[in-house]
């Protein structure tokens, strides 16, 4: 480390891993909705609910997890490179994401809805502390 270098967030780690595990998991998905019937649906049995409602999706569900995956990953290499377009990019995924754990919270799944939002929020509250913030280059 620099001495002018600031000291890393103690959470920096693990959001920028939470980054690239999203976007293996969303790989994984896209790539078992594309080719279903593989060995690599097991991992679905956690969620059968959900694969059902995306199998309804057909490609589109394909297509959005590529995109969520791509974008995962930008935001990892972003956040690791501490660029502040990654910072950027990561609070506005966690944002978006947040905001669809509201809607499922209204839409009925009140729980699974409110333990999303309690989790996406603290993860904003963290992320955008100045002390995390400044971690990045302008």
């Amino acid at each position: 480390m620099e001495p002018d270098e600031p000291i890393r967030p103690r959470g920096f780690v693990p959001i920028g891993a939470f980054f690239v595990f999203g976007a293996t998991m969303a790989a994984y998905a896209a790539v078992t909705l594309l080719t279903p019937g593989t060995i690599l649906d097991l991992l679905w049995a956690l969620n059968q609910r959900g694969h059902a409602g995306l199998i309804l999706l057909g490609r589109g569900a394909v297509l959005l997890f590529a995109a969520l995956s791509v974008a995962l990953g930008l935001a990892a290499v972003g956040w690791f490179r501490r660029n502040y377009w990654g910072w950027v990019l990561g609070v506005t995924i966690v944002s978006i994401n947040a905001t669809g754990d509201l809607i499922n919270g209204v839409m009925g799944d009140r729980l699974k809805g409110a333990i999303g939002v309690a989790i996406a929020g603290l993860l904003l509250l963290y992320m955008t502390r100045a002390r995390v913030r400044n971690y990045f280059g302008q």
